[in-house]
């Protein structure tokens, strides 16, 4: 096992930020050892997702008498450097739920196990190949995807209304719309959009993909930046909606939750926000308050977003890491993952549970738009690029920063992007 990145990946990553009971592990015999003991750390932090994989692991166990797994519940903070001291102390546990963006520098330093010939053809099938791709480092696949998000527009349907806009249908709506949209919309203290980008580089990452943008070529530390007109695309978009006064300037500089509270109190008709918080809004806005999800945001390329899944590892030093391979197969199949995603207000990686959850929803609160949104997910090439996480922190978000309030122009964000990359 390869150790000499790990100590530098430290300081350059940081952490982002129907079931059935015998499907797919079969029981197995008792060894002459005895049982096998997994252990499997979770990071899942909402009650009915801790719930949902309590349940999941406690049907593997019914299934498997002679292989227990044992949950760690866990949570996101911190989980990084934690990883680093188990890994290095040789006491990481047997299957690792994390993300892409912060799994690919353990698989570039050797610590998780190569999962291509442990995953069935059918579970393959499950997930498209562009997720595939996020999880896929060096020719492995260093983990299963589970979870995942888009971005995506929530508006409210009185303020459009008033406005005399007639809500998008289909299966997309073009940023002409978007744009069109929103300038109907502003009227008196109304704007047409808020958008909470008070951390916009992994906004700019994952939606920039609507207009080809890829931003980074090559893997690890070969890494290189490519900044042209397809990653420029974005940011030009953003701040034509704030010069023409269609989007408040203000709510660039706050948190997507800041932005939230606006909507609510009807100041912005629309607002871009994770997926996830179709379920916050559901749950959160005021009585009365009607709200709709519109279509997916497509640009010059389509409604392609980069992924950036949730993830389900086995350790490389694991006693027992066919058995950690199996159980990590148990428990993203469809069902299991319709039930989590459910329970998380996430996207489900599996075709068959988006499906799955799209028949129990009926597709309402947002239901349906997210999960129309998850099937255009394709590959994520900063994920793979080992310094990207010390570049969006230091480099990135101020540079775009400066360039959505107007201190700077696309020359020079440009200029900022790639002599930052370079040093």
């Amino acid at each position: 096992m390869k150790t000499s990145k790990l100590a530098a990946a430290v300081l350059a990553a940081t952490v982002a930020l129907g079931l059935t009971a015998c499907g797919g592990a079969p029981a197995q015999t008792p060894t002459a050892t005895g049982p096998i003991n997994l252990t499997f750390q979770s990071l899942s932090d909402q009650p009915g997702a801790i719930a949902a994989t309590k349940e999941i692991v406690e049907a593997w166990n019914t299934a498997n008498p002679t292989i227990k797994v044992e949950t760690i519940q866990a949570g996101w903070d911190g989980v990084f450097d934690k990883l680093t001291t188990q890994f290095s102390g040789k006491s990481a546990p047997d299957v690792i739920h994390y993300e892409a963006a912060s799994i690919l520098p353990f698989a570039a330093d050797g610590y998780l196990r190569d999962l291509s010939k442990d995953i069935s053809a059918s579970a393959k099938a499950e997930i498209s190949d562009g997720v595939w791709d996020s999880v896929t480092f060096d020719g492995q696949i260093v983990g299963v995807p589970t979870q995942m998000q888009t971005y995506v527009v929530f508006a409210n349907t009185k303020l459009l209304a008033d406005a005399g806009v007639t809500v998008p249908a289909g299966d997309s709506m073009t940023w002409e719309q978007f744009a069109d949209i929103a300038k109907q919309a502003t009227k008196g203290d109304v704007k047409g959009l808020g958008w909470g980008l008070k951390s916009p580089t992994a906004t700019m990452m994952a939606l920039g993909p609507i207009n080809g943008a890829a931003f980074f070529t090559g893997e690890g530390d070969k890494a290189e930046i490519a900044i042209g007109d397809n990653e420029i695309a974005l940011p030009k978009a953003i701040r034509a909606l704030s010069d023409a006064g269609s989007l408040d300037p203000t709510s660039l500089t706050q948190s997507g939750g800041d932005v939230l509270k606006a909507f609510y109190a009807g100041k912005y008709a629309m607002t871009v926000q994770g997926s996830y918080q179709a379920a916050n809004i559901a749950k959160d806005a005021p009585e009365g308050f009607a709200w709709v999800e519109l279509p997916p945001l497509s640009g010059t390329k389509g409604t392609y977003q980069a992924a950036n899944p949730q993830t389900l590892s086995v350790n490389i030093d694991s006693a027992h890491g066919a058995e950690a391979a199996k159980f990590v197969e148990f428990f993203t199949q469809p069902a299991n993952m319709a039930k989590l995603n459910q329970a998380d207000a996430l996207i489900p990686a599996s075709k068959t549970a988006r499906e799955q959850i799209l028949t129990a929803t009926g597709g309402k609160d947002g239901w349906a738009m997210t999960l129309k949104s998850g099937e255009s997910l394709t590959s994520a090439p900063y994920l793979k690029a080992t310094n990207y996480a010390q570049w969006k922190d230091t480099v990135a978000t101020p540079a775009f920063q400066k360039y959505l309030t107007g201190q700077i122009d696309e020359a020079t964000l440009t200029s900022e992007l790639e002599a930052g990359w370079k040093r």
